[in-house]
């Protein structure tokens, strides 16, 4: 009885104290500034280089992209940054990756809704590391070739490659082997590596940037930028784009940040991060916009005197394959245009895109690992089964770039249905109650998190969803006579093709945590199991919650270990 008593007094300590204890033994970030290199390494890379100047393009009409600028901005506060809150308060609470935060936080049964989200950035990762072993081939490329000079040699070296060769497979599988040696051991190794990689690629983008800008006729470019074509507004393909790029853009709803900020203590101030990082990547996604616009209008126009604005929009469509391919065309022709110091600059370039990539998907096999992890399997085993996983189902994208783009619409479109999840995830545990123990009663030097946040977790950001959804669905089906493939065939970017494959990936998360719940009743622990406070236990959501409320966790032991 005697020992009993001194179990219960010393649990009964503030539960903030305990867990500061907790996380002094666990492994975390060293330093401030590697955390923040992290954290915008793990956002900042070929979404903002590759990615986005061509989602621009395709939403800009024949008069400018500004319209489609101004959604993709308020998206940023309505949207991904607070959906990143939530993976950042989540991850420093639970010390635990998706699946295992929604186990602690709202039980088993809900385990699925992790799966989900794991899935849906398990299936981005299978083709950005094809994206990324481009960028691996025009380091190469740039070392042992000299630079095509014109917009058409450049076309034809990247769908040689990209569209008529086997070598995307040899370059996909070199990038998952150049990130996994990252994620063997944690936290110690990606900090330092992005503390080097991402200093050098914002330099070397800026002054990309700022020449870019020196060229002649540049300013055309950029006035097309920002040129508004108001009635594209009412074209829900441009909303739809705009969301699931900066949710691309800010990793929000991908549940990246949810293991990195396992690695944060109550002294870093995730609300400021949470806010800042996400502003900071979209402010080098829009200079990198204003880089590639810039290029294509002063190259054409000079090389082209006679060409239309109109015409150089298509071409701006058209780079590539489904337009996958516009920073790897017009970069190298901008540097051509420098000689031999413009092919170093195209080296260092494309080398630092590298990088910038390779930082990025640290964060997506991270994911990957801290899951197997939270199961028990150890990293040492985790990542050979993440590279090969990786690999397997990216082949399919590396050696067709039109499942690439499928794979890219849907899996980025997703990402709606991953904030919609974590939205629940808030809702369900208490909205006030998570933004106070996540954030305002743990949180030292850092903003509090206002009461807004929370009408914007329920409703705002639901009815966005909601709307552009269904929006999209409507458009699609109404406008048939005008799309190159019917909304109800399986096309690269249909409706059809879309929902099959979220449907298919709810059924599979659903069943795998249906089966899982079963052979846990079947083989799981007795039921003489009983609660008792005072000893370790992992309890369900629901006891956790009144255990907390009173300064008491609840714990377990067996009827035989009980001693009055």
């Amino acid at each position: 009885m005697q020992s009993l008593t001194v179990s219960m007094a010393t649990s009964m300590e503030d539960p903030i104290e305990k867990r500061e204890k907790e996380e002094s033994g666990a492994p975390h970030f060293s330093s401030k500034l590697g955390l923040i290199c992290s954290c915008l390494g793990c956002v900042v890379g070929t979404g903002n280089i590759w990615r986005f100047p061509r989602i621009v393009a395709n939403n800009s009409e024949n008069e400018g992209g500004l319209v489609f600028l101004i959604v993709w901005m308020i998206f940023l506060f309505l949207w991904s940054s607070p959906m990143l809150i939530i993976e950042y308060g989540t991850g420093r609470y639970t010390k635990k990756a998706i699946i295992g935060s929604f186990r602690e936080l709202l039980g088993d049964k809900a385990a699925w809704c992790g799966a989900w989200i794991s899935m849906v950035t398990f299936l981005i990762s299978c083709y950005y590391s094809v994206v990324l072993g481009w960028c691996f081939y025009y380091v190469f490329y740039c070392i042992a070739n000299e630079l095509p000079d014109d917009d058409v040699v450049s076309t034809e070296i990247f769908n040689d490659f990209a569209k008529e060769s086997y070598w995307p497979i040899l370059t996909h599988a070199l990038a998952l082997l150049t990130a996994g040696f990252a994620v063997i051991k944690g936290v110690k190794t990606f900090e330092k590596v992005n503390m080097v990689l991402v200093p050098v690629l914002l330099l070397i983008i800026m002054f990309t940037f700022v020449w870019s800008l020196t060229r002649e006729y540049a300013d055309y470019g950029i006035k097309f930028l920002f040129t508004p074509d108001w009635e594209s507004l009412g074209k829900p393909r441009l909303w739809v784009d705009a969301i699931s790029q900066n949710a691309f853009d800010t990793g929000a709803g991908m549940g990246l940040m949810i293991p990195y900020s396992s690695f944060m203590t109550r002294d870093h101030a995730i609300v400021k991060y949470a806010t800042l990082i996400p502003a900071t990547n979209n402010v080098v996604s829009l200079v990198c916009g204003m880089l590639i616009f810039s290029t294509v209008f002063s190259t054409l126009i000079t090389s082209r005197p006679s060409i239309g604005r109109n015409d150089i929009v298509t071409i701006l469509k058209t780079s590539g394959p489904a337009s996958t391919g516009l920073t790897f065309i017009w970069i190298p022709v901008l540097f051509s245009t420098l000689g031999t110091f413009g092919r170093v600059l195209a080296i260092l370039f494309f080398f630092c895109l590298s990088c910038a990539g390779v930082t990025s998907l640290i964060s997506n096999m991270e994911l990957v690992c801290h899951t197997l992890e939270d199961f028990g399997l150890p990293r040492k085993f985790g990542m050979p089964g993440t590279v090969l996983l990786l690999f397997g189902v990216g082949v399919m994208s590396a050696v067709d770039i039109n499942i690439l783009t499928n794979q890219d619409f849907v899996w980025a479109f997703a990402l709606l249905i991953n904030g919609l999840m974590l939205q629940f995830l808030v809702v369900k545990y208490g909205l006030n109650k998570f933004r106070l123990d996540m954030f305002n009663n743990y949180g030292t030097d850092d903003w509090k998190l206002p009461s807004f946040w929370k009408w914007i977790v329920l409703i705002i950001a639901p009815i966005e969803a909601f709307v552009i959804l269904v929006w999209w669905v409507v458009d699609l089906i109404q406008d048939e006579d005008d799309a190159d493939d019917k909304w109800y065939e399986f096309g690269t970017e249909t409706f059809m093709v879309t929902i099959v494959q979220w449907i298919s990936l709810a059924l599979f998360v659903i069943l795998i945590n249906m089966m899982w719940l079963y052979c846990k009743r079947l083989y799981g622990k007795s039921d003489e199991t009983i609660r008792l406070l005072g000893h370790n236990r992992k309890s369900s959501a629901g006891e956790l919650d009144f255990h907390r409320s009173v300064g008491v966790p609840a714990q377990e032991i067996t009827v035989k270990d009980v001693k009055l």
